[in-house]
């Protein structure tokens, strides 16, 4: 039985020996999943300047680029690696597009954000409170980013990641670990810590939230 592992590997071998078809099945392979990455990750400031594709389009032609590089030196799953290289773009653009309009692209922004708060916060209030949200729930979200936005700003800023890699980018346990720099059993251990202490405080928010929103603890070593 051939694994999505396999395709990469042979796909792999076939692009680095300059096949553009195979490279352009290979990206197909990932694709979705590099998608999620940048919709998780994409700065809300930046969403009416920028488009994902372009995004993604300029991921792909670095990855090409150092194509060889990740043949030669390579140690990491090439999803990762790919991974790295539009975490990197993203990085540069905010850096790029915050720099030099930092104060045209606040006016655009509708939700008041935490002004001591982290990126990582952020996005995962941004992404929980839209999971979340019923048009019963709409007048509260305000206050509901408000007390989300301490209760994130107070935990711990590995386990705040662990949320965003294993239950927004979907990434394995295994893929985590990696990513962290942290054994899957320590991973495993921050994604339940972080999960049971999220659902306790949306829980108690009015209206609460869809379980959903915040996945099962049981899922850490999935």
């Amino acid at each position: 039985m051939t694994t999505p592992g396999d395709d990469t590997q042979r796909l792999l071998e076939r692009a680095s020996g300059g096949d553009k078809a195979s490279w352009g099945h290979l990206l197909n392979l990932h694709a979705a999943r590099l998608n999620r990455l940048i919709q998780v990750r994409f700065d809300r400031r930046l969403q009416s300047r920028l488009d994902v594709d372009d995004v993604l389009q300029d991921v792909y032609a670095e990855a090409w680029r150092h194509l060889p590089e990740f043949q030669t030196t390579g140690k990491m799953p090439f999803y990762l690696w790919l991974r790295g290289i539009a975490r990197n773009k993203l990085l540069e653009l905010q850096r790029h597009h915050l720099g030099t309009k930092k104060r045209d692209l606040r006016r655009e922004v509708t939700t008041p954000r935490h002004a001591a708060s982290d990126e990582t916060s952020v996005q995962l209030c941004y992404l929980l409170l839209d999971e979340g949200t019923s048009p019963s729930r709409v007048v509260a979200k305000k206050e509901d980013h408000n007390r989300l936005m301490q209760v994130l700003d107070s935990m711990d800023e590995l386990d705040r990641e662990v949320l965003l890699l294993r239950h927004y980018e979907h990434l394995s346990p295994t893929e985590t670990a990696v990513v962290l720099g942290v054994s899957s059993k320590a991973a495993g251990m921050r994604y339940v810590r972080a999960i049971r202490r999220l659902r306790e405080t949306l829980a108690s928010l009015p209206g609460g939230f869809p379980s959903s929103a915040v996945g099962r603890e049981t899922d850490a070593g999935n």
